[in-house]
């Protein structure tokens, strides 16, 4: 599935072990160093060092980041669709898609961190009913942001984060303009085979989605492994940093080898 879709990079910037002083200058920086998109994610603790250091939430942040920068597209790699009604969050996602000017990318995904849920009184449920919520919320997503008023400044692209065979990968096929995974090579080659199954199923072109994958920032030359995972699909390849000092020089190496395909 070699697709003619040119490469992106972006940042998921990681909102933990860090001042916020030190999240909106790295945000500059990689926006300046000429990265496509600035990511971070929708959890209320570190995902790892230690657990109970500083940590940031998401859509807060998304809005001064819509301020603080200007060219860039900005969102949640990827927002938990438990923590916010569906109708509220197509709202957050409107009004932060106007105060960056149609930026915004509304990345969603079913939630899984259960400490998460536990410290803020959420019900965890079970991956299934989880993934069942998310099914129902994604069409009332869509139905509010055709009733808000203003409504969005552009079509804000849906990306759908997950792996999931049966169930995620036809949402993705149902609903999203962007997948995201972390799948290698031959994985990733499987995933897009069900999901262009999942396309037909629902008659959609697959070439609409745009395919995301996680790569590392550091110690993998991207020389190598973006031809690789573009030759199968992929366009999009983010970079994730976390506090407390992220080191930009390997988003720097994904950038310039993007700059090297066109």
């Amino acid at each position: 599935m070699i697709t003619s879709r040119p490469v992106r990079i972006a940042l998921q910037l990681q909102p933990q072990h860090m001042d916020y002083a030190t999240i909106r200058r790295t945000a500059s920086e990689a926006e300046a160093m000429g990265v496509d998109i600035i990511f971070n994610w929708d959890h209320f603790y570190p995902l790892y060092g230690e657990p109970e250091g500083k940590h940031f939430e998401c859509w807060t942040m998304l809005a001064a980041w819509a301020e603080s920068t200007s060219r860039v597209e900005i969102g949640a790699l990827v927002t938990c669709n438990s923590y916010r009604n569906p109708e509220l969050l197509a709202d957050m996602a409107r009004t932060v898609d106007h105060i960056s000017d149609g930026r915004l990318i509304l990345g969603i995904g079913s939630g899984w961190f259960e400490k998460d849920y536990d410290e803020y009184g959420y019900e965890f449920g079970t991956p299934g009913s989880r993934l069942g919520d998310l099914a129902e919320a994604l069409p009332r997503i869509e139905s509010r942001f055709a009733r808000l008023n203003p409504p969005p400044v552009r079509k804000i692209p849906v990306l759908i984060g997950g792996g999931g065979e049966r169930k995620t990968l036809r949402m993705v096929a149902q609903h999203a303009d962007i997948w995201h995974t972390f799948a290698d090579g031959p994985t990733l080659e499987h995933k897009l085979g069900v999901l262009r199954a999942h396309c037909a199923d629902v008659g959609r072109d697959p070439a609409e989605i745009e395919v995301s994958t996680g790569v590392r920032g550091d110690g993998v030359k991207p020389s190598e492994l973006g031809p690789q995972l573009r030759d199968l699909g992929a366009s999009l390849f983010t970079v994730g940093l976390g506090g407390p000092e992220p080191d930009l020089s390997g988003l720097g190496e994904w950038i310039d080898w993007r700059d090297s395909t066109r």
